[in-house]
């Protein structure tokens, strides 16, 4: 055993050495302290038991202390690096994790943050716009699309019968007349997704060409000729038994390869890249007034600086409805599908102007407050300082709320304060930023309220921003930092519905 010696001095710096006990099978240690001389060092007893209590409690200490923070991306980022915890690290079952927001409830604690970092690619999803719809109990076959039955006989010769996940989502709102928004992986079936509601409904409507007219009714626009001769297969494999024509213009092979094209005849489905297209278009080889669909593939270089001037000239030869309303009837206007597997900045304004005939444009910014008198105050301190803003709140009557959130939603202004009558519902597609003044008091206001950024149609890179002011409001701070840590549900937030039991004799009796 080891007994530790401290020498004191009026005069002298203090010193520490250490001196051996001879003694191994004694049950004390002796930890000695010097005052003056080592004479007069008094001896301090410490019993066995408590001293294995202590190496014990530090053993425990080491073990919970795991470095959570390695190379790579990191899903939670603190004002103390310590406690970073990297997108890759997963704890264990009986783990429990550190919190940033731990110590937040004392009344010392201020100043402090954490972020809880988007990990993941831009999910699966699709929007049909004017209107947010539940997703539907997936169908087994195209039939229950309301496919013709010629075209689902052609799938079935090129071994296609069941529909992929983005094809039950996205088929249904294009043959109800919806401009979508469709982002899916690669190899998920999003060109099927587009084209067979579009050949349906193109056959359906049995539209008739003029003769010599280079009006055209379906416009696929893509970024490379490869990918044109692709897309261009599959719509002629669809096309062919119904007397449909599919037709290519891409780059690389001059004005008068695409003047040849249109001498055929005009094309119930043109697939084009945006050089070609516009060529065409500026040379009047084509009229895009009639156009009953045009499709945007590949969004995410679409999109891009290289694209973007090009695909914008497109746009602005065409008539986009704003409603489904629209697209029916003998002037009808253009349904727009935009699909890709990501939507880079640039989309929400883009696609913004042409449903809306224009607007203000930029990113918006929606800040939620619990209180109606909250929301007036916090105006009023924006108006002092000359920033444009809405305010939206219950107190107001439902009408004028309707044609404040309408000009919202147009780029009248780009910022709205509003109490959670604005969280549920609502198409914010527009919004970047979601601030929470007043932080939320549950967590079914807290999920509502983070849903309105990042929305179909949006930019990436959407952010929520939330204050916590009160400590009644830090419990609820650590339950989602929690939840985030341990890539679980919020607490309570579990759904609840569950398949019907199936319906047996007895019970059959007891009705």
């Amino acid at each position: 055993m080891w007994s530790l010696k401290v020498g004191y001095s009026a005069l002298a710096s203090s010193r520490i050495y250490w001196t051996r006990i001879n003694s191994l099978s004694t049950d004390l240690v002796y930890f000695s302290v010097c005052a003056a001389s080592p004479e007069e060092i008094p001896v301090i007893r410490v019993p066995r038991s408590t001293q294995n209590r202590i190496e014990n409690v530090k053993q425990t200490r080491g073990r919970n202390n795991i470095n959570t923070s390695k190379a790579g991306k990191l899903l939670i980022q603190s004002r103390n690096a310590s406690l970073n915890q990297s997108a890759g690290y997963t704890h264990g079952k009986f783990d429990e994790p550190t919190l940033c927001s731990k110590g937040w409830k004392h009344k010392k604690s201020f100043g402090d943050y954490f972020t809880v970092n988007n990990i993941k690619s831009v999910a699966p999803f699709v929007f049909g716009s004017g209107q947010e719809e539940d997703i539907k109990k997936p169908v087994k076959t195209f039939h229950k699309l309301h496919i013709s039955k010629e075209l689902v006989e052609t799938l079935e010769r090129l071994n296609i019968t069941h529909p992929t996940t983005v094809q039950l989502q996205t088929i249904p709102k294009v043959m109800r007349g919806h401009n979508i928004l469709c982002a899916a992986e690669t190899g998920s079936g999003k060109t099927l997704s587009y084209l067979l509601p579009i050949v349906h409904k193109l056959h359906v409507d049995n539209e008739i060409h003029e003769e010599g007219s280079p009006k055209i009714h379906a416009a696929v626009v893509v970024p490379s000729r490869e990918l044109a001769e692709q897309v261009a297969s599959v719509s002629r494999s669809l096309c062919a038994p119904l007397g449909m024509v599919t037709r290519t213009i891409g780059g690389g092979r001059g004005v008068g390869h695409i003047k040849g094209v249109f001498k055929q005849g005009v094309p119930d489905i043109l697939v084009a890249t945006p050089g070609a297209l516009v060529k065409a278009l500026r040379r009047r080889y084509l009229d895009l007034s009639h156009l009953s669909f045009l499709v945007v593939d590949e969004a995410d270089t679409m999109f891009d600086p290289s694209f973007a001037n090009m695909l914008e000239d497109i746009l602005r030869h065409t008539e986009i409805a704003s409603v489904p309303d629209e697209t029916q009837g003998p002037v009808r206007k253009a349904q727009l599908l935009v699909v890709g597997a990501t939507f880079p900045c640039g989309v929400g304004d883009v696609l913004n102007q042409q449903e809306h005939g224009g607007g203000a444009g930029g990113d918006a910014v929606l800040v939620f407050c619990n209180k109606a008198s909250t929301v007036n105050w916090l105006g009023y301190s924006l108006e002092e300082m000359g920033v444009p803003h809405a305010r939206l709140q219950g107190e107001m009557p439902a009408v004028v709320r309707a044609g404040i959130f309408h000009n919202f939603q147009k780029g009248t202004v780009n910022v709205l304060l509003c109490t959670d009558v604005a969280s549920r519902g609502l198409d914010t597609s527009r919004v970047r930023l979601v601030v929470n003044y007043d932080f939320p008091e549950s967590h079914t206001d807290y999920i509502h309220r983070a849903g309105r950024v990042g929305r179909a149609g949006g930019c990436e890179g959407g952010e929520v921003l939330s204050f916590v002011t009160h400590p009644w409001d830090v419990e609820l701070v650590q339950k989602i930092e929690l939840a985030a840590r341990r890539r679980t549900t919020l607490p309570g937030m579990e759904s609840e519905i569950r398949e019907p039991r199936p319906v047996t004799v007895e019970t059959e009796e007891l009705r």
